[in-house]
């Protein structure tokens, strides 16, 4: 694939309690969304010689349920890129946790990662920008949220500030803490370093609900997104996924009009708003699916392959 330009990007704190500016002087704050498209089928509008841009989500979209990309993707990302396209990830995940995946495609240039907050250099393995959470916020938001939800506690995690970005939980917040994750043995520990998010669950209780609370909790002091069942992100104010594809896409040189996007949860919602042809996949959901131009195959079937094979031509 093609290697993005890097520009470096240099964080500087705000007086919010978070940091997120770059050198660029792009704008930072929450995008306000216009009114969800209707979702529709394929029409003369999606042409590949339009998009020069292809900006795709890793889990439920890119990636299949064994968390693999097929040989048929990747064939058709080559085919994006011989078409003078290239393929950009805007990922929730942290930048220390998609390396691999990164590596495994062959991947260059730049990534988005963590919902929006960093701007990663696969290329030079190099966090280029990222933003924290303020401590003090993180606990309040959590305080507030479980007040709305009437005094019910959560299981909560946190990632950890870069370049650990390291996954730790709750006890509950888990069937099982996978390889490489911490576990505290109380909610306190969760705040005994920085960290760049908090994710929140309840076992009982709606994902949608949860998120509705942690919304109304943080007001305009956070950015709330929901990104896989049982994950209520809680991010610095500012941070969303259509933020971070602007400023990867403005580094690179290119418009929302040139740009095609791939998402299959709400945390993409703003991504496929800012990209002038929205795509969601066949398992995305329905959040998602009321704002996209098109609904793909799903995810473990190549659904992202489908379309790219549609626009540029067939191997």
């Amino acid at each position: 694939m093609h290697t993005a330009d890097a520009t470096p990007v240099t964080p500087a704190p705000s007086a919010t309690g978070h940091s997120f500016t770059g050198s660029d002087g792009l704008p930072t704050t929450a995008l306000r969304l216009p009114r969800p498209r209707s979702g529709s089928a394929p029409g003369p509008a999606c042409d590949g010689s339009r998009f020069r841009l292809v900006a795709t989500d890793l889990d439920g979209t890119l990636l299949r349920t064994d968390l693999t990309v097929s040989a048929r993707t990747r064939a058709a990302l080559v085919l994006a890129d011989r078409a003078g396209a290239r393929h950009l990830v805007v990922t929730g995940r942290p930048a220390a946790s998609c390396r691999e995946f990164l590596v495994a495609i062959g991947y260059q240039g730049l990534a988005v990662c963590g919902q929006g907050a960093q701007l990663y250099d696969a290329s030079a393995d190099r966090l280029l920008a990222s933003a924290a959470l303020d401590l003090d916020l993180a606990r309040a938001v959590v305080k507030r949220t479980e007040e709305e939800l009437g005094g019910r506690p959560l299981e909560l995690a946190v990632v950890t500030a870069a370049p650990e970005n390291r996954f730790v939980i709750t006890p509950g917040f888990a069937d099982r803490v996978r390889p490489g994750w911490g576990l505290v043995g109380s909610r306190e520990e969760l705040w005994a370093q920085p960290i760049e998010k908090v994710l929140m669950r309840h076992r009982e209780l709606p994902d949608g609900r949860v998120a509705a609370a942690a919304a109304l909790a943080g007001g305009d002091e956070v950015s709330v997104t929901h990104s896989e069942k049982g994950m209520i992100e809680v991010l610095p104010a500012g941070v969303d996924k259509a933020v971070g594809l602007g400023r990867a896409a403005a580094h690179m040189g290119f418009s929302p009009a040139e740009t095609i996007a791939f998402g299959d949860m709400p945390n993409d919602i703003p991504m496929l708003e800012w990209a002038g042809y929205g795509v969601a996949m066949g398992n995305a959901h329905p959040g998602l699916i009321a704002v996209a131009d098109e609904v793909a195959p799903d995810h473990d079937e190549d659904g992202v392959a489908a379309v790219l094979e549609r626009l540029y031509g067939r191997p």
